[in-house]
C-alpha cells in the first residue's frame, strides 16, 4: 500500500514536472514570439538614415525625369521650327511654280507688241493677263480690298487726301483709290491708299 502511495506520488511529481517544462516551453515560444514581433517592428520602422537615403533616390529619380522631359521638349521645339521653316519654304514655292506660266504669258506679249499694229488686241491680251494672274493669287488666299464708295475704315483705308465740297451723303465715304490695298486669308497686309470726301 505504501509501494502504490509512493508510485502515485512519483506520477504526481512527474505530472507537475512535465506541466512545469511544458509551461516553461510555453513561456519560452511566447517570449519568443514577442522578440519576434518587436523585430519585425522595428524592420517596418525604416532609420533616420534610411528615410534620408529613400528621399534622396526619389530627389534623383524626378530630377532624372525632369531633365528628360526638359531634353523632350526642346528637342519637339527644334523639330517645330523645322517643320514650319520646311513649310514656309514649301509654300513659297508652290506659289512661284503657279505664277511661272503667268510670266511665260508676259513674256510673249511682250513679243508680240513689237509686231503688233492693234492696240487694242495688245491691250486686250494684256489684261487677260493681268486677270489671269489675280485669280491664281485668289487661290492663294490673296483678296483685293473693294474701297470706292465705302465707308472710310482705318482697318482697311489710309487716308492721303481729303476731298472737300461733297454732298452730305458721301461724307467720310472713300471718293478714289490711290492705290489698291490687298488681304491675305482675311488678314490686311497692305492698306489701299484712298482719297476721302470731307
Amino acid at each position: 500500500m505504501s509501494e502504490n502511495k509512493e508510485n502515485v506520488e512519483e506520477m504526481k511529481a512527474e505530472t507537475l514536472n512535465d506541466v512545469q517544462a511544458n509551461n516553461s516551453e510555453n513561456t519560452v515560444e511566447a517570449d519568443n514570439v514577442e522578440n519576434a514581433e518587436e523585430t519585425t517592428e522595428e524592420v517596418a520602422e525604416p532609420t533616420v538614415e534610411e528615410q534620408l537615403e529613400a528621399a534622396l533616390a526619389k530627389i534623383e529619380e524626378l530630377k532624372n525625369e525632369a531633365l528628360y522631359k526638359a531634353a523632350e521638349f526642346d528637342n519637339f521645339r527644334k523639330r517645330v521650327i523645322k517643320e514650319k521653316a520646311e513649310l514656309i519654304k514649301v509654300g513659297g514655292e508652290n506659289v512661284m511654280k503657279a505664277i511661272l506660266p503667268i510670266i511665260d504669258d508676259f513674256e510673249r506679249a511682250e513679243q508680240m507688241m513689237d509686231k503688233a499694229e492693234d492696240v487694242a488686241a495688245v491691250k486686250e491680251g494684256v489684261m487677260l493677263i493681268i486677270d489671269k494672274f489675280l485669280k491664281q493669287l485668289a487661290t492663294e488666299g490673296l483678296q483685293k480690298i473693294d474701297c470706292i464708295g465705302k465707308e472710310f475704315d482705318t482697318d482697311y483705308h489710309e487716308a492721303i487726301a481729303m476731298v472737300p465740297g461733297q454732298p452730305e451723303e458721301m461724307k467720310n465715304k472713300v471718293m478714289d483709290c490711290v492705290q489698291a490695298g490687298y488681304m491675305m486669308h482675311d488678314k490686311v497686309i497692305r492698306h489701299s491708299k484712298v482719297a476721302v470726301a470731307q
